[in-house]
C-alpha cells in the first residue's frame, strides 16, 4: 500500500480518494485543498491569498531589493558533518573551468544547431557535469563600494550589546553573497544527492505518528496524546516543513530553465507547467500534491505571525547601510510592511504550542529545538551552491521566526517581544535579513500559484 511508504502519510490518508475520482482538469486536481481553513488554524486560504498576492508581495519585492536584504552573510565551506561528499556534478571535485568557445579549437567548437539545442528538454535529460555546474555556480561579484559598506556595517554591530550571535558569524569562511544575482531557480541539482537531503529530513527529523492516531482527537494530556500519535506540535514541525518544501518546489517550478527561441542559446527562465505537475498533480505523487500545496499556507501563516510578534523590535532597528537617506526609506518601508502584517486580523496562535504537564511541554520544546537544528546541519551537505544558499537562508528565517515565537514573557496573539531588553532577546543583521528573505520567498511562491492556476486553466 502506497501509504506506507511515505514518511507522516497518516495526513494525506484523512483527504485520500481515488484516481478515478480526480477532476479532469488538472488545475482542478492541484489546487483542490486551497480552500478553506489552514489546517491547525482559523485563518482561510482566501484571505491569506488577497492579503499576499494584493499587499504583502508587491511591498516584499521592493524591500528585498534594497542593499540591507539583498546581500547575506553566510559560510558555504562548511562540510557535511553527517555522510561523505556524495554529490557528483555540482560538487568541488566537478568543477572544471569552462571554456569560452574562442579558446576551444575549430573542429571541437559547436554548431549554430548544438547551440540552440542547448538547453532542450532532452539536453536536460541527461546535461554534463559542466553544464550544471555552470548552472548552479554562484555570482560573486561584488564592487568596491559594497565590500567598504560591509566593514562599516560590521563596525556597526560590533558596536552593539549582542546577545546571541549566528552560528560561524566571526569564521574566516564567512561572505557576503548578493542575492539577486544568485536568485533561487532550477539549477540541475537532481538525483541521488538531493533525494538524500531530503529522505534525512523527512525519515531521521520530523516527528512520526503511531498508526492508531486519528485527526480531530481530543487531548487528555500532552504525553498520551503524543504517544497515539502527532500532537499539534509535532503536527505543526512537519507541516513547517513540508511548507518549505513545497515552496522551494515551486521555485524551481516557476523559474525554470527553458528551451532559448535565438540563435545563441541563451538562458531563458520561466514557469514550467510539466514541472509543476510532476510534483503537485495527485495523480504524480499518489494524492499527495494537493496537501503538500496547502501546508505551504502553514509554514506562511507562522513567518506571518513571527513578522507580526517582532514588529516592535524591528521597528526600532537602523537598517543601518551607511546611506542615510536610503536607510530612512528603507524604515519608512519596513514599517509600512509591518503595519499591515499587524492589522490583519487572524494571526497564528503560538500559545496553543507546548500547553499541558510543564516537564514534558519543556522536554518536547527541546526535542522540536534539537530536531531543527538538525535540519539546519543538513543544509551544508546539498551539493549545489546556489541550492546550498537558499537551503540555509530559508532554514535560517524559519529558525528565527521559531526563536521570535517562543521568545518574550508570553505567547500569544497579544504577545511581542521588542527592543528595550536587548539582554533577553536579540536579532542578528543576518537573522533579519533571513527572515525577510525567508518570508519572501513563502510569498513569492504563493503569488506563483496564482499564475500556475492561470496557465493550467
Amino acid at each position: 500500500m502506497w501509504l506506507s511508504q511515505w514518511l507522516f502519510a497518516i495526513f494525506i490518508s484523512l483527504h485520500h480518494v481515488t484516481s478515478a475520482q480526480w477532476s479532469d482538469n488538472v488545475a482542478d486536481r492541484c489546487f483542490c485543498k486551497l480552500q478553506g481553513e489552514v489546517d491547525d488554524c482559523s485563518c482561510k486560504v482566501e484571505s491569506l491569498d488577497s492579503l499576499n498576492n494584493n499587499k504583502i508581495y508587491p511591498r516584499l519585492q521592493s524591500l528585498l531589493s534594497k542593499n540591507y536584504f539583498r546581500y547575506f552573510k553566510v559560510n558555504l565551506q562548511k562540510p557535511c558533518p553527517f555522510w561523505s561528499d556524495d554529490s557528483q556534478c555540482a560538487l568541488k571535485d566537478c568543477h572544471v573551468d569552462v571554456c569560452t568557445q574562442d579558446e576551444l579549437p575549430d573542429d571541437v567548437k559547436e554548431t549554430k544547431h548544438e547551440r540552440e539545442n542547448k538547453y532542450s528538454k532532452s539536453a536536460q535529460i541527461e546535461h554534463t557535469c559542466e553544464e550544471e555546474r555552470e548552472l548552479s555556480a554562484l555570482d560573486t561579484t561584488l564592487s568596491d563600494e559594497s565590500k567598504q559598506a560591509f566593514a562599516n556595517w560590521k563596525d556597526y554591530d560590533d558596536s552593539l550589546d549582542m546577545f546571541c550571535e549566528v552560528d560561524d558569524e566571526d569564521s574566516a569562511q564567512m561572505q557576503h553573497v548578493d542575492l539577486l544575482l544568485n536568485p533561487e531557480r532550477y539549477t540541475g541539482y537532481k538525483g541521488a544527492s538531493p533525494h538524500r537531503i531530503w529522505r534525512s529530513v523527512y525519515e531521521e527529523n520530523c516527528f512520526k505518528p503511531s498508526e492508531t492516531w486519528t485527526y480531530g482527537q481530543e487531548k487528555e494530556s500532552l504525553s498520551n496524546d503524543c504517544k497515539r500519535g502527532m500532537c499539534l506540535e509535532k503536527r505543526a514541525f512537519y507541516r513547517m516543513v513540508s511548507g518549505l518544501h513545497t515552496s522551494i518546489n515551486i521555485h524551481l517550478s516557476d523559474r525554470y530553465l527553458l528551451r532559448s527561441d535565438d540563435a545563441f542559446g541563451s538562458q531563458k527562465w520561466g514557469p514550467n507547467v510539466q514541472e509543476f505537475r510532476s510534483r503537485f498533480d495527485p495523480e504524480t505523487t499518489d494524492g499527495q500534491g494537493p496537501q503538500r500545496l496547502k501546508n505551504l499556507y502553514f509554514t506562511y501563516l507562522v513567518e506571518l505571525r513571527a513578522l507580526a510578534k517582532a514588529a516592535p523590535y524591528l521597528l526600532k532597528e537602523r537598517f543601518y547601510t551607511g546611506d542615510g537617506q536610503a536607510d530612512k526609506e528603507m524604515r519608512d518601508a519596513v514599517q509600512n510592511l509591518l503595519q499591515i502584517i499587524q492589522d490583519f486580523p487572524d494571526h497564528f496562535d503560538e500559545s496553543k504550542l507546548f500547553q499541558g504537564n510543564s516537564m514534558e511541554s519543556k522536554k518536547l520544546k527541546m526535542e522540536f529545538r534539537d530536531h531543527f537544528r538538525n535540519i539546519s546541519r543538513i543544509m551544508d551537505c546539498v551539493g549545489c551552491d546556489k541550492c546550498r544558499l537558499w537551503g540555509k537562508l530559508q532554514v535560517l528565517g524559519m529558525g528565527t521566526a521559531l526563536k521570535i515565537l517562543f521568545s518574550g514573557n508570553a505567547m500569544g496573539p497579544d504577545s511581542t517581544v521588542n527592543a528595550n531588553f536587548k539582554a533577553d532577546f536579540q536579532l542578528t543583521r543576518t537573522e533579519i535579513v533571513a527572515l525577510f528573505n525567508a518570508f519572501g520567498r513563502l510569498s513569492s511562491s504563493i503569488r506563483a500559484l496564482e499564475n500556475f492556476r492561470s496557465l493550467m486553466r
